[in-house]
C-alpha cells in the first residue's frame, strides 16, 4: 500500500513502476489474493469472530438472537469484572449481537486489516488489534453502568482507524485525509445512533493511536524492542484504568 496526499493507494494505482497494467479483472484478482495472503491474522481473526457468533447463534435463539453460556461467560460487564472475570476484556471482543453487527464489524475488519496488516507487519498488527481492544473494553467500562453488558469487535477495529490516521500522516505529513474523514464519519454514527458504545469506540481509537504512533516512532531495528514494550503498555495501562473503574463494584 501506497499512502498518498488524496488517499491509500495499492502501487499498481500509484504507478510505482510504470510498467504496462494487466487487464482490469486479471488485476483485481491478483490484488485480492494479495491482499489475503498478505494478511493472515487479519483472516484469522475474522474466521474466529463468525465461528464464536454461530456457536451463540446455535446456543442463544437464533441468527438474531444470540446468547448462551459462552455469551453470559464471555461479554464485557463492570459486575463480572470487578468479581474476576478480567478474561472479558478480551472475549468481549469475539462477541457481537447481531448479523448486522458482526457483517459491518468484519466489513471494517477485512478492509482496514489488510491495510495495517501489511503496513506494520502480522506480530506488531495483532499488538496494535489487541491493545486497542484492551482500550476499548476500558472506554466501554468508563461509560456504562456496572450491570450494562457491552460486546463487539468495534473497540480494535476503531484502534485500526487510528493506526491508519498515524500512517498517513507519517506518509503525507497531514492529519486531514482519509483517515480523517473516516474518523469523523464513524464518530458521527456513534453519538447519533444508540445502543453503540460510545466509550467502546473512544477508548479503542485512543489505543490505536498511541500503540501505532511508538511503535512507528521506534521502529528501527534497534529500537523495536522499545516500541513494542511501549505499546504493550498501552494495554497495561488500559487494564489499570479498567481496575480503577471497578474496584468498587458490589455485584
Amino acid at each position: 500500500m501506497t499512502f498518498a496526499p488524496v488517499g491509500i493507494r495499492c502501487p499498481e494505482h500509484a504507478n510505482v513502476s510504470g510498467a504496462q497494467q494487466p487487464p482490469a479483472r486479471t488485476l483485481q484478482s491478483v490484488r485480492r489474493a494479495t491482499r489475503a495472503a498478505a494478511a493472515p491474522a487479519t483472516l484469522a481473526l475474522i474466521g474466529i469472530n463468525v465461528a464464536v457468533y454461530l456457536i451463540t447463534v446455535f446456543q442463544g435463539g437464533g441468527i438474531n438472537l444470540p446468547g448462551g453460556k459462552l455469551f453470559y461467560d464471555w461479554a464485557l460487564q463492570g459486575h463480572a469484572v470487578s468479581n474476576g472475570d478480567w478474561w472479558r476484556l478480551v472475549t468481549a471482543m469475539f462477541l457481537h449481537g447481531s448479523v448486522l453487527h458482526i457483517g459491518f464489524n468484519m466489513l471494517a475488519l477485512y478492509w482496514l486489516g489488510t491495510i495495517i496488516e501489511q503496513a506494520l507487519g502480522t506480530p506488531r498488527f495483532l499488538l496494535v488489534y489487541f491493545v486497542s481492544g484492551l482500550a476499548g473494553s476500558a472506554g466501554a467500562l468508563w461509560f456504562t453502568s456496572p450491570a450494562e453488558v457491552t460486546v463487539g469487535a468495534s473497540g480494535a477495529i476503531f484502534g485500526l482507524i487510528g493506526a491508519l490516521l498515524i500512517l498517513e500522516y507519517l506518509s503525507t505529513g497531514s492529519l486531514m485525509g482519509q483517515a480523517m474523514v473516516l474518523i469523523l464519519v464513524n464518530m458521527a454514527f456513534t453519538f447519533a445512533v444508540p445502543g453503540i458504545s460510545i466509550g467502546g469506540h473512544l477508548g479503542g481509537l485512543a489505543g490505536g493511536i498511541a500503540s501505532t504512533y511508538v511503535l512507528m516512532r521506534y521502529r528501527m531495528p534497534s529500537q523495536r524492542a522499545t516500541g513494542i514494550l511501549l505499546a504493550a503498555g498501552v494495554g497495561i495501562a488500559s487494564v489499570a484504568l479498567a481496575y480503577v473503574r471497578v474496584r468498587g463494584y458490589v455485584a
